[in-house]
């Protein structure tokens, strides 16, 4: 009796185990009521109805600003203040998803996310994009504006205007979209508001009283801020009544539901079940769910005209959801909408597997990765000494750190990067040679395709139009560093009495390794610098081979500009002289332009004692033995074929700027 009473207990009904996730929004297993859901799951959750909120109550807009200068604590804070997440002391970079961003504390990827808010008695459903502030990022700050109607133009009460202020200001100029300009951190000890006030005047043309002060971090004035975007930016100039007119602005891969597409409605309505088709594409689609983010996702029964969300409409293949793409009805199609210009690669790097076994692992892991991030562009290669690869295109440096950081992280692959290239181009003479490429200008990405110099008019190179902003004292170093990278001024202008603006035309080749690490240091970190494209000026430019015992190695081949080819062969020479392992012969490491050397290191061989056995006696004896060993090399060296080992050209090829 005792041990059934024992079983009874053993096996008898029990609470269920709290659920491991559980917090605030999850109640615990053994309440009936609610099913407890996964963490940022859209199922269990009650659908809203957006009909509320009409085209004239609706309000969609950017934060843009320079490179920390605290657009993602303003996010945090406005979401707080609308109750979109609760007020804690952990909201730091709400919207920053990613654990690159988080790690680095930039905003990479555009992200957005619904507010809701009441204002003089009225529901205000306010759409909000935060922007990354980087150069290299300016493609999804243009992605972001088109689904805009204004921009809150955020800049640091302490650095002042910087040189991407600049550059995000003229894209929501040119998009013509209302600007609120705010300054942030005036909480800050040697904060001078007045003095940003008066460079935003002087630089942009807006008057100092439309500038708010405001402190993010401590949420001063914060409020101020929501007011002014209900009142000065436009709501969006469309009607629920047309047909369906989304853009797709931007998208995500989910393993489970696959392609997650942000839409802009610019037209009619749109719910589940409805069937869609892309306007580039030409697929049709069924729609399986529609919502908002809040920041998570948030189904909901509808959207209409004016406002931003997400669809999931099954779409598996990466190249399915093109940004810039106009989806509409099925039999009711539309003008397409103007979308975006694609993103221009300003470098170019070769990424290869560390093992060739993982290599369709590789392609899977870029394939969705590239899903999440249009602008970098994807090119077969393949090398004698790595092995097959890509050769993939970047909108710069951090682009492709970023890149390869997200590979690591997301994907958990390890890659071998070569140093980065940029895009040239030759215009042909030669008939046999446009006739066989069907056109007179080439671009030139691998240095193996270099034409020779008898058959091309002339060599291109890509140049870019550089904003250098730095306080005064550091200007004659600045214009030194500029020249020594063959850059033109263009312009000075001084914004106050102590900052000044520098612009100057760069080859796109002498900025994309070490330039920005340079500008900081001589400008003990105060200076900012932004670029855009500029186009192709002439070049006189050559191919550089590197020899290795008189046998060109063909992954180390470069194309260079004339007047710099000298220390970049004798550098790239010394390298190679300290990764190759020494043999029993001499080796030469050479770096050749044509057939004229210009730089040459010489790797000793190893060498035996060979009159250690002579104790004394006569010369001739010693000399004849050192001949022996000498005409023993010599003949090795002839027929003897160096290597280069697979590590050593992965030391090479990466980017090292600490010589």
């Amino acid at each position: 009796m005792a041990l059934a009473g024992r079983a009874a207990l053993r096996w008898g009904p029990r609470l269920p185990i709290p659920c491991p996730t559980a917090g605030p929004l999850c109640r615990p297993g053994w309440l009936p009521a609610v099913r407890c859901e996964r963490p940022y799951s859209s199922r269990g959750t009650e659908k809203l109805d957006m009909s509320m909120y009409p085209v004239e109550s609706i309000r969609n807009f950017s934060i843009i600003a320079h490179v920390d200068h605290g657009k993602s604590t303003l996010a945090d804070r406005l979401l707080e203040i609308t109750g979109t997440i609760s007020k804690t002391d952990r909201n730091k970079q709400v919207l920053d998803k990613l654990q690159v961003e988080r790690e680095r504390g930039i905003t990479v990827k555009a992200q957005s996310a619904s507010l809701f808010y009441s204002h003089e008695g009225i529901n205000y459903l306010l759409n909000l994009i935060d922007t990354p502030g980087h150069v290299d990022f300016s493609y999804e700050v243009s992605r972001s504006l088109s689904a805009c109607q204004g921009v809150i133009l955020v800049v640091d009460a302490n650095e002042g205007i910087q040189a991407q202020t600049v550059a995000n200001f003229y894209l929501a100029f040119e998009a013509q979209l209302s600007i609120i300009p705010v300054i942030n951190k005036i909480d800050l000890k040697n904060a001078d508001p007045e003095r940003v006030e008066k460079q935003i005047e002087k630089l942009f043309d807006i008057p100092t009283d439309e500038c708010i002060r405001i402190s993010a971090k401590q949420g001063t004035n914060v409020e101020k801020v929501l007011q002014k975007v209900i009142e000065k930016i436009p709501p969006p100039q469309c009607n629920t009544a047309d047909p369906l007119k989304a853009l797709v602005f931007d998208s995500t891969f989910d393993h489970y539901r696959g392609v997650i597409a942000n839409i802009a409605l610019f037209g009619g309505e749109i719910t589940k079940g409805q069937k869609i088709v892309s306007a580039h594409t030409k697929k049709r689609y069924e729609v399986n769910e529609v919502g908002i983010l809040t920041p998570n996702e948030q189904p909901t029964h509808k959207l209409y005209a004016g406002q931003v969300g997400y669809l999931i409409a099954g779409m598996k293949e990466v190249t399915e959801a093109q940004i810039g793409d106009t989806l509409f009805l099925y039999k009711q199609p539309v003008e397409p909408l103007p979308g975006f210009k694609s993103a221009k690669p300003m470098v170019f790097a070769g990424m290869y597997p560390i093992d060739q076994t993982e290599y369709n692992n590789l392609k899977s892991a870029l394939e969705r990765l590239t899903l999440n991030d249009s602008s970098v562009t994807v090119h077969r290669d393949s090398s004698l000494a790595l092995g097959a690869g890509w050769r993939l295109g970047f909108l710069g440096l951090l682009h492709m750190e970023v890149f390869n950081q997200r590979l690591e992280q997301e994907y958990n692959m390890s890659v071998i990067l070569t140093a980065p290239t940029v895009p040239y181009k030759a215009v042909l003479s030669s008939a046999k040679l446009i006739k066989e490429y069907g056109k007179d200008q080439i671009t030139i990405i691998n240095p193996a395709q270099f034409p020779d110099k008898l058959s091309v008019s002339e060599y291109l190179e890509p140049t870019v139009l550089g904003t250098i902003v730095t306080p005064q004292e550091y200007i004659g170093k600045i214009i030194t560093l500029c020249q020594d990278r063959r850059a033109v001024q263009k312009d000075m202008l001084y914004i106050d009495e102590n900052r000044v603006m520098l612009k100057y035309l760069f080859p796109l080749n002498e900025i994309v390794v070490d330039f920005y690490d340079a500008l900081k240091s001589l400008s003990s970190g105060y200076a900012s610098f932004d670029y855009e494209d500029a186009g192709y000026q002439s070049a006189d430019l050559i191919k550089m081979d590197i020899l290795v015992n008189g046998n060109p190695v063909e992954e180390l081949a470069t194309i260079i500009h004339k007047d710099k080819a000298y220390a970049a062969g004798k550098l790239l020479c010394e390298r190679l002289k300290e990764t190759i392992p020494r043999q029993l012969f001499e080796i030469a490491i050479q770096a050749a332009i044509g057939k004229k050397i210009i730089a040459r290191e010489t790797l000793k061989a190893y060498r035996k004692n060979v009159v250690a056995k002579c104790y004394g006696g006569d010369i001739t004896r010693r000399m004849k033995l050192l001949k022996r060993q000498a005409e023993g090399k010599r003949l090795m060296r002839k027929i003897g074929n160096v290597e280069v080992p697979r590590d050593a050209f992965i030391r090479v090829l990466k980017r090292e700027t600490d010589k």
